[in-house]
């Protein structure tokens, strides 16, 4: 017999803890109202005779009080009742204690794995984490409903971000408006920053906007490196004029004006590199930060653009060098590189930069590449033209602007009336279903399927509205940097975030996972098959799109299907799924279900079929999304990356290539540290199994993780399958 506790967890049945409990409230009586041993396995014996496979620990409760109430233990029934209330007092009144106990000491798997971008024993990221784990308390016992906590902790659905809940004020990621904040001037910790004059301080002025708006968010951030073109322009008018009051000819003016701007580029790239990995936000790590490399943002500013795009994807080449001063590859910020017609076919202008792009891809897993193609295609504003824009962080897009016939809604100062816009909106939440669960408590019927699909979207509609509801609250005073000084926008003091929150300028997820798993149970194929299995996954998708069009009609808040990363989650579902439904062989026998729409990680299929495939997916997951292929060591093969690369433009939105890039510091060996059937990693040059002196770094949910991650994860990635044959390499 199986007991389901409070929690949601199962655990197997005790009699012992029985007799305890009894025992402790026999202790409070006398005399003929105490209980014998006989009568208390006669209690024993009734519940166990019941023959259930499972029964709430509520309801084992309950028939203790009516059996000692039918024993005419009246005093005894009054003693256990009182037992069981405080009990119930003391598990609501404090739950952190044990979890800040086991945090400090080092002890708590899910906190040591939480996030492989942070390390739990260092002290900032300890500090983010005691606030976590009283956010999620408070949020557990005061801010969600009962069925929403027992459906998070039952694996059911998944409330992302509840160590950040209890501030009203926090958000999950944006787009910054750097444009607006290095043109305009901006205000940080009250200090006024006008317009720089020059590259490398606009370069450092965006990295300290960076520090202070992921500071007031708990997501990733996307800037783009258009916002500091016009800024090299600048810095090369400065020497131009040096060199001419010099009277050098206009040639030698031009030439060194250049050497001298192409030299600052150099410099405040590297600022920025540094800065950015060097400095700990509030959140107890180094900004999660995407940078966009997109030269069809300016005509203008163009080449400028170029200039610094070159010096990003050279810098990551070289890499950051670690504590023992060998250069390594690092986590970010995450490179984007937009393939266009200006840069995708040799002999075209920009074609060198995507040579260089391929040969980074190789050597440090990034950038990452977006389609402006199929992006257009795919993502069209309200007047029916399509644009390209990056994601905010690891995946999370945007949905078109529906905002343009309002007009400047956020108080920009770079607002550009018929023009959609994408800097300076963010995104409110997350709540994820778990798919397979969905399939497997259906037990294979369809029509029952479709039925608790449905009660589980609605409450994950209960639980994204708390999300929003939240949120409406806060006013820009709560995050001056964000609402009053040109991030997302410039509203007065005092003035309500609440129109943001509407008519699509935000977005807020729908998040979803483990379609392999859901579809493998409900037709035995995968969703790969080009068949069966296909069409029903694709109706899976399109029945979330259609909850989220609904809701946002509804309501005007823009609901949109996100492929969930569940970079610790996808753990915890796969526990959830064996507690619940125990093991079935190829759907809960694993520690990890797989992300999003993806071909499951050990389904053999080349490069290019995995590409077209999930690209057909990727449509129906709007509000997120990223496809990726798992490749050998790719340095001496940098044709195939292209090749990669150009099928990418022609018919996927957004993906990227894993490739490895390790390195053991006890040996100095230089390739891929290995997994072995324990889950352990090791070098398999020299054996070295020491956390502290391997750097390790791999895609983890659309980023690179570098700081190792849970069983179910580390298993995931030991199971990954080649997508690329590199025998010729």
């Amino acid at each position: 017999m199986k007991i389901v506790k409070r929690d949601g967890h199962i655990v197997d049945y005790d009699p012992e803890k029985i007799r305890i409990a009894i025992g402790k409230a026999n202790e409070e009586v006398r005399g003929k109202d105490k209980i014998s041993k006989e009568q208390i396995q006669e209690i024993i014996q009734y519940i166990e005779d019941l023959n259930k496979k499972r029964i709430l620990v509520e309801d084992i409760q309950d028939i203790i009080e009516e059996k000692l109430m039918e024993f005419d233990k009246y005093q005894l029934a009054k003693k256990y009742i009182t037992y069981r209330y405080t009990r119930e007092l003391v598990r609501k009144s404090n739950t952190t204690d044990k979890s800040i106990k086991e945090l400090i000491e080092g002890e708590n798997e899910y906190w040591n794995s939480e996030n492989s971008n942070k390390n739990a024993e260092v002290v900032t990221t300890q500090r983010d984490y005691l606030a976590g784990i009283t956010s999620t308390d408070i949020t557990r016992r005061f801010l969600l409903p009962e069925e929403i906590v027992k459906a998070h902790d039952a694996g059911i659905i998944h409330f992302h971000d509840a160590d950040y809940f209890a501030q009203n004020a926090l958000h999950n990621c944006e787009l910054i408006n750097l444009d607006d904040m290095l043109q305009n001037g901006t205000v940080i910790n009250g200090v006024m920053i006008e317009k720089p004059h020059r590259f490398i301080t606009a370069a450092t002025i965006a990295t300290q906007i960076i520090l202070a708006v992921t500071s007031s968010s708990y997501g990733g951030a996307t800037v783009t490196l258009t916002h500091l073109a016009p800024f090299v322009r600048l810095s090369y008018e400065k020497y131009l004029k040096k060199y001419q009051a010099r009277n050098l000819s206009k040639e030698d003016c031009e030439k060194f004006a250049m050497q001298d701007t192409k030299k600052e580029v150099e410099d405040g790239v590297q600022t920025f590199n540094y800065q950015v990995n060097s400095m700990t936000n509030t959140n107890g790590q180094a900004p999660f930060l995407s940078v966009n490399m997109y030269l069809g943002e300016t005509e203008e500013y163009k080449d400028e653009l170029a200039m610094i795009i070159e010096e990003f994807l050279k810098q990551r080449i070289l890499g950051f060098k670690n504590e023992k001063g060998v250069y390594i590859t690092p986590a970010f910020p995450k490179l984007l590189y937009v393939l266009e017609e200006d840069n995708i076919h040799e002999g075209s202008k920009y074609w060198y930069l995507t040579k260089l792009a391929a040969e980074c891809t190789a050597k440090r897993m990034v950038p990452d590449y977006i389609s402006e193609k199929i992006m257009k295609e795919l993502k069209k504003n309200e007047y029916g033209i399509g644009e390209c824009y990056p994601c905010m962080g690891c995946r999370s897009f945007l949905t078109p602007d529906r905002t343009m016939s309002l007009g400047n809604i956020a108080k920009a100062k770079n607002y550009v009336e018929g023009k959609g816009k994408y800097y300076g909106r963010f995104n409110q939440g997350v709540v994820t279903i778990n798919l397979p669960d969905v399939a497997l408590s259906s037990k294979g019927n369809m029509d029952e399927f479709w039925k608790i699909f449905d009660e589980r979207l609605e409450l994950c509609h209960k639980a994204l509205q708390i999300r929003h509801k939240r949120l409406s609250n806060v006013t820009s005073d709560v995050a001056p940097i964000l609402w009053q000084h040109g991030a997302l926008a410039r509203l007065e003091k005092g003035e309500s975030i609440h129109e943001l929150l509407h008519h699509g300028y935000s977005t807020i997820s729908l998040g979803y996972a483990g379609l392999y798993e859901c579809v493998k149970v409900m037709t035995g194929h995968s969703h790969t098959d080009n068949g069966e299995g296909k069409e029903f996954g694709l109706k899976i998708m399109q029945h979330l799109n259609d909850a989220a069009n609904k809701w946002k009609t509804e309501e005007d808040i823009d609901y949109s299907v996100y492929g969930t990363p569940i970079e610790s989650t996808t753990y915890k579902f796969a526990k959830c799924l064996k507690e619940r439904f125990g093991i079935i062989k190829g759907i809960t026998d694993r520690g990890y279900i797989t992300n999003s729409y993806h071909v499951p990680v050990f389904e053999e299929i080349d490069a290019f079929s995995k590409l077209k495939l999930e690209s057909e997916f990727q449509r129906l997951s709007p509000g997120g999304a990223i496809s990726y292929i798992e490749t050998p060591n790719l340095q001496g093969n940098i044709d195939v990356v292209i090749e990669v690369i150009q099928f990418i433009y022609d018919n996927i939105m957004y993906a990227e290539l894993n490739t490895k890039s390790d390195y053991c510091q006890k040996c100095g060996y230089t390739g891929e540290i290995l997994i072995d059937d324990n889950l352990e990693w090791y070098c398999p040059n020299c054996g070295n199994r020491d956390h502290n002196t391997l750097n390790v770094a791999r895609r983890t949910c659309g980023y690179i993780g570098t700081n190792f991650w849970n069983k179910g994860r580390t298993q995931e990635i030991k199971e990954r399958v080649l997508h690329i044959d590199n025998k010729e390499a």
